[in-house]
């Protein structure tokens, strides 16, 4: 169910660690359109959920007397309330926030290591964005486990895995994003044309995502590096806070990765790889707009269309979030707009009607 716009965001911090309660409380309660309740355990917050029921839940993953994932699938079992990770970086933590992911929180913020005075600008901003994006969020059964894929054996492919592709796809996604991107790239044969993605997820998650994206897939799933090629039969996921871009070596497509101010408020931003890919691709690209909120990637999308490319958005009905894929149609950026599970077979069609 989505949430209306009614006015105040009730948000609901559960973590055992005053100092994150303290951090993450002053940051949100200098929004005016939040107010903030604090619960140091979930048994805690269960009890202030049934005197007030929170818009949207920011919830630690290693907590006393239940952990955070039991209570997260608790609450998606019995009346689901969108639900944002706040986790640490550590290797445990990044797989265990993929996991509540699948049980359907809706995102990923990383957890505070210092007092307010050092809670960076950019990371408050993060975090206030994904709580309104969250408030916003469509909220879902958790997803079924994917299994990787078995194809059965093609006619010879008009391209082989690693060569030159035909088409070079440019995917940008946000709040919601994770399980469309795992539909779409655990769909691709071995042959799919070369794909770029900036999926707004923190830093060291993100190549925890893409390998467990490569372990489901038949294509190569990879956290991108500087000078990486695309080619066929990979997908490149932009490193969190990091910028990815496109642009030509020779007769290759290599991505660069920086470090650059945050644009459309975001760092991976979908605007810097759509317009990159504009540049350097013109009508050799096909955009995709999925799930998420607010504008990032409309104005790269429409260069995109601009320049020649085939544009597609997500449409309403299967986003979590249509915030961007609706901005984006609204500015004429938009060539189809498509259900998720009809967006793997546009890619492939696209990438074979050169």
């Amino acid at each position: 169910m989505q949430r209306e716009d009614s006015g105040t965001i009730k948000v609901l911090v559960v973590d055992d660690s005053a100092v994150v309660r303290q951090v993450l409380e002053a940051v949100l309660s200098q929004e005016r359109d939040m107010s903030v309740m604090v619960a140091s355990d979930p048994l805690i917050a269960q009890q202030k959920m049934a005197r007030v029921r929170p818009d949207v839940i920011v919830l630690d993953l290693e907590l006393p007397r239940m952990d955070g994932l039991t209570f997260l699938r608790k609450i998606m079992s019995e009346d689901p309330i969108p639900t944002v990770i706040c986790s640490g970086v550590a290797a445990r933590g990044t797989e265990a926030a993929l996991r509540a992911l699948d049980a359907g929180a809706v995102g990923i913020v990383t957890k505070p290591k210092f007092g307010v005075g050092n809670f960076l600008y950019e990371s408050g901003l993060v975090l206030t964005d994904m709580v309104r994006s969250a408030a916003r969020a469509r909220i879902r059964r958790p997803a079924s486990p994917v299994q990787k894929r078995r194809f059965p054996s093609p006619p010879p492919p008009p391209h082989l895995p690693g060569s030159l592709p035909k088409r070079v796809v440019a995917i940008g996604a946000s709040t919601g994003g994770t399980e469309a991107l795992t539909e779409i790239l655990t769909a691709m044969p071995p042959d799919a044309p070369g794909i770029v993605v900036v999926q707004h997820m923190p830093e060291v998650f993100t190549a925890a995502f893409a390998k467990r994206l490569d372990r489901l897939s038949q294509i190569e799933v990879k956290e991108a590096e500087q000078g990486d090629r695309i080619s066929a039969g990979r997908a490149l996921i932009a490193p969190g806070n990091h910028h990815m871009t496109v642009r030509r070596r020779g007769v290759h497509s290599v991505v660069e990765i920086n470090s650059d101010p945050l644009v459309s408020r975001h760092r991976p931003s979908v605007d810097v790889l759509f317009c990159s890919v504009a540049k350097t691709q013109g009508a050799n690209a096909l955009g995709v707009i999925l799930t998420g909120m607010g504008s990032d990637g409309v104005q790269g999308l429409l260069e995109m269309k601009n320049a020649g490319a085939e544009t597609v958005a997500q449409d309403e009905a299967t986003c979590v979030v249509f915030g961007m894929p609706k901005e984006a149609i609204a500015s004429g950026a938009v060539d189809w707009v498509l259900p998720l599970s009809q967006i793997a077979s546009k890619i492939l069609m696209a990438a074979h009607n050169l």
